[in-house]
């Protein structure tokens, strides 16, 4: 890597340029996990930061994120019988075991994506 200067007032500033940074929107278990990283393990924050791959890190740890709970709320609800029938006939209980369902798997996603390692 060559580096390259610019003068100004006498002084020699290196013209650097950051590589080019992946595309998205960084979503809530993304954030949870950069919070993670710079409040637990600051070397491999620090690390990702220096290397330009931060960005893509969070990035792909909040779409396995959302992937899993997805898989798993989808899981959960065929386990414990938790159909479209139910909610026609009954949806105050559908939501309430639904909900049930995504706060376990969101539970489970967070201990073992964001905050795993």
């Amino acid at each position: 890597m060559e580096l390259t200067y610019t003068e100004k007032d006498g002084f020699l500033f290196p013209n650097l340029e950051l590589d080019e940074q992946p595309e998205g929107t960084i979503g809530k278990y993304g954030r949870m996990r950069k919070r993670y990283l710079e409040q637990k393990h600051d070397g491999t924050f620090t690390a990702l930061v220096l290397s330009g791959k931060l960005t893509e890190h969070l990035l792909e740890i909040d779409q396995a994120a959302r992937d899993q709970i997805a898989t798993l709320t989808r899981q959960l609800a065929s386990a414990e019988g938790v159909t479209e029938s139910l909610k026609t006939s009954d949806q105050l209980e559908w939501l309430r075991r639904m909900n049930s369902i995504l706060a376990r798997a969101e539970e489970i996603v967070i201990r073992e994506v964001v905050y795993g390692e």
